[in-house]
């Protein structure tokens, strides 16, 4: 299957990373200098289409633009495609349909993990177009099809803006080991480490579990944790999934 990307920003070029062992790629860019910039970070040459000269007719499409730049996009587009995959935050199907004419919709949200073939992403839309959208999506990591896109939204708030959320984790808890005496680069590493572990064991286990595993009493960990809940920890991230999802409903 050949796959066309228009746009050549940040997840354009993740998800040109992740498929292109899998699938033959295109770009349609608006601008051709950033997408040499962004060919040139891949193995295998493709091509590069100008958008103004861009015919989408029966092309599987996966839409990479900013959503502002839906309407400039599609006017430059001639032809109806196969299959229209948009990426698009904020951005319904049924806007989608009346800016790009094409046999098949959907929507997804990957993530920046694409580019190391371990995306989180959600999919929704024309079902006859699922088991295909399954297969693209997987071939960059994990995927979940949800009915609604409401779902969508939601999921979108959770791993579209997650890595941000648990870059900021991240951080703070190699600042804490800086503050405490650790070198910045053995902190970066002990974090990086905890991190590849904690994902295979948050699969096997609930995450209060995992929590009253490692919590002994007057411990170090009852003593951390206590500390989080204090200052209100779970209580902004719920607050901050409310607010991510509040900003695709606009």
């Amino acid at each position: 299957m050949k796959l066309s990307l228009i746009g050549s920003g940040s997840m354009a070029t993740a998800l040109a990373l992740g498929l292109e062992g899998h699938f033959e790629l295109e770009i349609i860019a608006r601008n051709k200098d950033m997408a040499s910039v962004l060919v040139n970070k891949l193995k295998n040459n493709i091509d590069i289409i100008d958008l103004n000269d861009a015919n989408i007719e029966n092309k599987n499409i996966i839409l990479c633009t900013k959503p502002y730049a839906l309407e400039e996009v599609a006017s430059k587009l001639n032809g109806k495609a196969n299959s229209l995959i948009s990426i698009l935050a904020s951005t319904s199907i049924e806007k989608l349909s009346k800016a790009i004419e094409a046999n098949h919709i959907v929507r997804a949200m990957p993530n920046v993990s694409a580019k190391l073939n371990s995306s989180t992403t959600t999919i929704t839309g024309d079902k006859k177009i699922q088991k295909e959208c399954m297969d693209i999506f997987n071939s960059i990591g994990d995927v979940f099809w949800v009915d609604s896109e409401k779902e969508l939204d939601v999921a979108t708030a959770i791993a579209g803006s997650g890595p941000a959320f648990l870059a900021l984790v991240a951080e703070a808890m190699m600042d804490g080991g800086v503050k405490q005496g650790l070198k910045r680069d053995d902190s970066i590493k002990l974090v990086s480490s905890l991190f590849k572990g904690f994902a295979p064991l948050l699969n096997s286990s609930h995450p209060a579990l995992i929590k009253d595993s490692v919590m002994s009493p007057a411990g170090t960990t009852a003593a951390g944790y206590s500390t989080l809940e204090e200052y209100g920890v779970r209580d902004a991230f719920i607050k901050a999934i409310e607010a991510a999802f509040a900003v695709t409903q606009k």
